[in-house]
């Protein structure tokens, strides 16, 4: 099979906009089947911006996004959706007002299937058992960690090929942050569903994802591999904390503020 042949979604040369704010610069990047892929970036870099527009919440203003061998720039979002790419938002976005299961069943509102989505609906639960066990419990209840199980789980009920994550870690523990990388990696690893991942822990992020880009001012200015990425100077500096001390060619570093 041909790299081009395996690649599930390409995005070419897109900008996007905020009325007269351009946030996205002619970004260009591609998320191979079965792969994990993660963007880092300080605030403002575009991230969110990049994911809203491949998802349908927002229409580029130039370029193109193929998935899965067509091309969706402009589509809306439920057509997105029922293609194939789900979105787990930034801020996870529950409906409050509606149960754990209830919730679920909103991410499934596009499918028919109902034997394969009761089947979804069990394996979401297996992953997530906290959410078995409070499925009948308000969504505004749970905890921030639960919630964002829940959206996790939710966009799972989409029976997608791909899932889009905006900061899965934001505002949770360390402990938690981990429980949900983990499953992440099981997500992956299991049902061979791709992962495009926004994430502020890029320690978490490099050591999870297979591939890895950085945006500046909505553009792509460094990609590589995961593992040379994390050996990249610039990336430990920035991104890791970590600073070369030392004359040239001395490989120990000390701690530093990591830049936001």
């Amino acid at each position: 099979m041909s790299q081009q042949a395996a690649d599930l979604l390409v995005v070419s040369s897109v900008e996007s906009a905020y009325g007269p704010i351009k946030a996205i610069r002619g970004v260009s990047l591609k998320v191979a089947a079965s792969s994990i892929v993660t963007l880092l970036g300080s605030n403002g870099a575009g991230k969110t911006t990049l994911l809203k527009t491949i998802s349908g919440i927002m229409d580029p203003l130039r370029g193109s996004i193929e998935f899965r061998h067509q091309n969706i720039s402009g589509f809306d979002p439920a057509r997105i959706v029922q293609m194939g790419l789900s979105h787990v938002p930034e801020g996870r976005e529950v409906f409050p007002l509606l149960t754990v299961h209830e919730n679920l069943l909103m991410g499934a509102y596009t499918r028919s299937d109902r034997d394969a989505v009761a089947k979804d609906m069990e394996r979401a639960y297996g992953y997530f058992p906290i959410l078995s066990q409070r499925r009948d419990q308000d969504a505004g209840l749970l905890s921030g960690g639960q919630q964002q199980m829940l959206a996790i789980a939710r966009a799972l009920l989409s029976s997608p090929r791909m899932i889009l994550m905006d900061e899965p870690s934001l505002g949770l523990s360390p402990k938690l942050t981990k429980e949900i990388f983990e499953i992440i990696v099981r997500i992956n690893r299991e049902s061979g569903t791709s992962i495009l991942l926004i994430e502020q822990n890029a320690h978490m992020a490099l050591n999870t994802a297979d591939y890895g880009y950085v945006l500046e001012n909505g553009r792509v200015v460094l990609e590589d591999q995961c593992d040379r990425l994390r050996e990249k100077e610039d990336i430990r500096e920035f991104y890791l904390g970590m600073k070369q001390q030392g004359v040239r060619g001395d490989r120990r570093w000390k701690k530093k503020k990591t830049w936001r």
